[in-house]
C-alpha cells in the first residue's frame, strides 16, 4: 500500500514539476526569422525598450533568430558587447566608418548609415538596382539595413557575405547582391523565394 501511495505522490509531483516548468517558460519566446523586437513587444503588451532592458539587448534593431528572450521580468544587468572593428575600406572622404555591430536577424526600420549627402541607405539600394522586396526579405533580416554590419562569424554588409561585395559603398554592395542573386538563384525573385523558404540565402 505504501508503494502505491509513493508512486501516486511521485507521479503527482512529477506532473506538478512539468506544469511548473511550462508555466515558468510562458514568459520566454524563441525569436524566429523575420521577428522584430517591436513586433514581439506589441504581441506581448510591452515596449521595445522594456524587452531590450530585460534581455540586456544593446541594439533593439538587431536580434538573432533562434535566441530565447524573456517577455516579462526584472531588468538584466547590462553587459558590454564585444566590438569588432570594420576592415578598412576605400570610401569617399566625407564618410566615417562606424564600428560594426554583431548582426542578428532583425526587425524594425531604423536609420542605417549612408555616405553623407546621399540619402538613405534604402534609397541608394533602390537607385543601384535593388528592389523593395529584396530590401525587406533579404537585407533587413540579414543586416538590419546596416552596410557596415559584421556578424560574429565574419559575414559583412547589407547581404551578409564573406565575398568582396560585402564591403564598400552601398552601391557596390547592392550591385554585388543583385549579381549574386542572379548568378546563384537565376533571378532576384528566386533568391527572395529561397530566403523566405529557408531563412538564409
Amino acid at each position: 500500500m505504501n508503494i502505491k501511495k509513493a508512486m501516486i505522490l511521485t507521479g503527482a509531483t512529477a506532473a506538478g514539476l512539468v506544469g511548473a516548468s511550462t508555466a515558468a517558460s510562458a514568459d520566454q519566446i524563441t525569436i524566429k526569422s523575420g521577428d522584430t523586437l517591436a513586433g514581439i513587444a506589441q504581441e506581448h503588451g510591452t515596449t521595445t525598450e522594456n524587452l531590450a532592458a530585460i534581455n540586456a539587448i544593446t541594439d533593439p534593431n538587431l536580434i538573432f533568430a533562434g535566441e530565447t528572450i524573456e517577455t516579462e521580468g526584472e531588468v538584466a544587468p547590462v553587459q558590454q558587447a564585444p566590438v569588432q572593428a570594420a576592415a578598412p575600406v576605400a570610401q569617399p572622404a566625407a564618410q566615417v566608418a562606424a564600428p560594426a555591430a554583431p548582426v542578428q536577424a532583425t526587425a524594425t526600420p531604423a536609420p542605417a548609415s549612408a555616405p553623407a549627402g546621399s540619402g538613405s541607405t534604402y534609397d541608394e539600394f533602390i537607385a543601384n538596382g535593388g528592389t523593395a522586396a529584396m530590401w525587406h526579405t533579404i537585407v533587413r533580416p540579414e543586416s538590419g539595413g546596416n552596410p557596415n554590419a559584421v556578424s560574429p562569424n565574419g559575414y559583412r554588409g547589407l547581404g551578409q557575405t564573406k565575398e568582396g561585395w560585402g564591403t564598400g559603398s552601398v552601391a557596390q554592395q547592392t550591385r554585388g547582391m543583385v549579381n549574386y542573386a542572379t548568378s546563384r538563384y537565376g533571378s532576384v525573385e528566386n533568391a527572395i523565394s529561397f530566403r523566405q523558404s529557408n531563412g538564409w540565402w
